[in-house]
């Protein structure tokens, strides 16, 4: 493997005039630096970003701690995470917390060893001694989708109220009484949240959120599953089931068609988050969309302002509802009925020419 000595005698320069060239120094002339990157292309040579890191303080490398990489909306998270921090000249190091305030924690270790410049992290729930520790001493961090409350750190998440309650009313206009929700875990903020604004949409419409009808997922799909199964054992089941987000909607899927049920003739079914598989089931399922590339993005440049000593910005950008055929098909014409500009408003139906499923990729 060719070093830094091999470059210069190659191009005829000192060792400090290739450093200077590889680091973007203004001091190098014209014709010198065009033999260094000649030199480094002739012989494959490729800086140690170990030791480059040792000089500046600076890896170039960032940390994205998931909830759950098998959620297929902290996939896509991940994929727009990595895109933008490339933009800025940044590599980005993936741990999975499956979930587990002790694995997320195992990841911040991990990270913080690996000197990276930054964290982005999705907390499992507030029990993440390391990753609150690292946060309040000054370690730059962003809290992405969820947070921790009282920790001092810009969040960048989506805001859901809006969109659970054009839901609700979407429900209301079609029928639909007994709702019942799959809540995710109470420990975290978005988990508590779209409770909250479930049960204050149900209060504007005179409608009650009764015990029965809260069903405790993990935001995985097996408690999805058992949710709706307590639901569908009930004297009087629901009418909708809302689970809150797209794994518990599959696993709350399977109970009811274990069941002999179809949707939505038996039962309707809606999710928070919505993801592509949802456009091709039968029916296809009505969700709650989160701009995910945006809020990717959004995450990654604030993270860069922390780092580079900018002052940085919470973001909270608005989910949207949209309308498909698993709550009734009364849906789409109630929601754009007297809304020229529908295809831009909450609630949308969708059509082969108006795929409002896809999330935005601005």
């Amino acid at each position: 493997m060719a070093s830094i000595k091999d470059v210069a005698a190659e191009a005829g320069v000192s060792v400090a005039t290739v450093s200077r060239v590889l680091n973007s120094h203004p001091s190098v002339s014209p014709g010198a630096r065009a033999r260094v990157l000649a030199a480094v292309d002739t012989l494959g040579y490729r800086p140690n970003a170990v030791a480059r890191s040792l000089r500046t303080d600076q890896t170039r490398t960032l940390g994205l701690v998931i909830s759950d990489v098998l959620n297929p909306y902290f996939t896509e998270l991940a994929r727009f995470v990595e895109e933008e921090a490339r933009a800025l000249g940044y590599s980005v190091i993936i741990g999975n917390a499956d979930e587990r305030p002790e694995l997320q924690d195992h990841h911040v270790r991990t990270l913080l060893d690996r000197r990276i410049d930054g964290l982005l992290v999705s907390p499992a729930d507030g029990r993440s001694p390391l990753t609150l520790d690292a946060a309040r001493s000054g370690t730059p961090m962003v809290f992405v989708d969820r947070w921790v409350p009282g920790v001092d750190v810009p969040v960048v998440r989506s805001d859901g109220r809006q969109a659970i309650r054009d839901l609700v009313g979407h429900l209301h206009r079609l029928g639909h009484r007994r709702l019942a929700i799959i809540a995710g875990p109470a420990a975290t903020t978005t988990g508590r949240e779209r409770v909250d604004a479930f049960r204050d949409a149900l209060r504007e419409h005179g409608l009650p959120l009764i015990d029965a009808y809260i069903g405790q997922g993990d935001f995985q799909a097996e408690s999805g599953r058992r949710a709706t199964e307590a639901f569908l054992a009930l004297a009087e089941p629901p009418e909708v089931v809302f689970a809150t987000d797209n794994l518990m909607a599959l696993g709350a899927l399977d109970a009811i068609r274990g069941h002999g049920l179809r949707v939505p003739r038996d039962i309707g079914l809606a999710a928070f988050d919505d993801i592509p598989w949802f456009l091709h089931t039968d029916p296809p399922i009505t969700a709650i969309s989160q701009p995910t590339a945006e809020l990717a993005r959004a995450a990654v440049r604030a993270l860069a302002d922390v780092i580079e000593g900018r002052p940085p910005s919470s973001v909270s950008l608005p989910a949207r509802l949209v309308v498909r055929r698993s709550c009734g098909e009364g849906g789409a014409h109630a929601e754009s009925a007297g809304r020229p500009e529908a295809p831009d408003v909450p609630g949308t139906p969708e059509t082969p020419d108006h795929p409002a499923s896809q999330r935005s990729n601005l």
